[in-house]
């Protein structure tokens, strides 16, 4: 049992890491090392780096607010000092055990605030949901006014999970196997509801629902919307702002911009640490399309990546020591 334990865990941490760093070393393994390091040493401005640092702090404080607004219309009122904290943690325990860091958000604000972990994990889909909106619709918009590129892009670097994705919804083992699903649902929530499992099955659907629906019960709709904007602006100016520390994107403007941040936000969704290797995959295919070299959109991800997630730990770091040692609550 104890093996069977380590072995998940070491899968849980490392297949996900080993497979990033595989296709880290896939994308430097041609590169000029020397000529990279030396626009590392010499060819950055690292002070705007550092003042970018403040946007993506600015997108996770914006994230907490609107998580608390989604609490709160569950009429259960939450810490905004907590919450902050509970959202940098997230993102650091990610980073070593990617998408654990959201269970254990839920976990230590129900801990803290008294509220079902449940509910909490139903206003969770809320936040991730609204991301997913918010990406693919940015995503979208810029498709419709920058076809070449995305159709380029894509004939370039074959999307492997898209086909994937297309041959398992044409097959008819997809929808053997949905109707099955269903008959069994169905089976244990009516046939079988009387036995204390399924009560308390029920009941743990029933709190997720409820905090699911907190998205529509929401009292001031437009501070939340203003809050969404604010944290997509926050993170985009993370990202937009390291273009004005090198060079060779310094002049490459907005529209440019807002396509790399696009891409790089879609390989954030990949269950690895922090996006490694994914992130940098998309980051300098994009970048080598619009005419800087392999060895300098090389840097350019290094650079950013390296940077942002050390911050990213720091401050995760701080939220999770702070949530720790909070004793009572805040409701700052």
């Amino acid at each position: 049992m104890f093996f069977k334990k380590l072995l998940k865990k070491f899968l849980r941490i490392f297949l996900p890491l080993g497979l990033g760093i595989i296709l880290l070393w896939y994308l430097y393994r041609n590169q000029d090392i020397g000529s990279m390091m030396e626009v590392v040493r010499r060819g950055v401005d690292y002070r705007l780096i550092l003042f970018s640092l403040g946007f993506g702090l600015f997108g996770n404080v914006m994230r907490a607010f609107r998580w608390s607004l989604l609490i709160d219309s569950l009429g259960k009122r939450v810490g905004r000092t907590n919450a902050v904290n509970a959202v940098l943690g997230n993102y650091a325990i990610n980073m070593a055990l990617p998408r654990v860091g959201e269970i254990w958000r839920c976990g230590v604000i129900a801990k803290q605030e008294k509220i079902p972990f449940t509910k909490l994990l139903g206003t969770l889909f809320v936040d991730r949901l609204l991301d997913w909106v918010v990406v693919s619709t940015l995503t979208l918009c810029l498709c419709v006014f920058n076809i070449g590129f995305f159709r380029k892009f894509f004939s370039e670097n074959p999307p492997l999970l898209i086909e994937k994705a297309y041959q398992t919804a044409t097959s008819v083992w997809t929808y053997i196997i949905l109707a099955l699903l269903v008959v069994a649902v169905w089976y244990v929530f009516v046939k079988l509801k009387h036995f204390s499992f399924v009560q308390k099955i029920k009941g743990i659907m029933r709190n997720i629902w409820e905090g699911f629906k907190s998205l529509w019960v929401i009292r001031n709709k437009a501070l939340f919307t203003a809050e969404t904007l604010l944290i997509w602006l926050g993170y985009f100016f993370y990202f937009y702002v390291t273009f004005f520390a090198f060079d060779f994107t310094r002049d490459l403007g907005l529209r440019i911009g807002l396509i790399t941040f696009a891409m790089s936000s879609i390989s954030v969704a990949v269950p690895v640490q922090g996006g490694i290797g994914v992130w940098h995959f998309m980051i300098i295919t994009t970048l080598t399309a619009f005419g800087v070299s392999k060895t300098d959109a090389g840097a350019f991800a290094l650079v950013v990546f390296t940077v942002q997630t050390v911050w990213l730990v720091l401050t995760g770091l701080y939220g999770i020591i702070a949530l720790a040692s909070t004793k009572n609550k805040n409701y700052g």
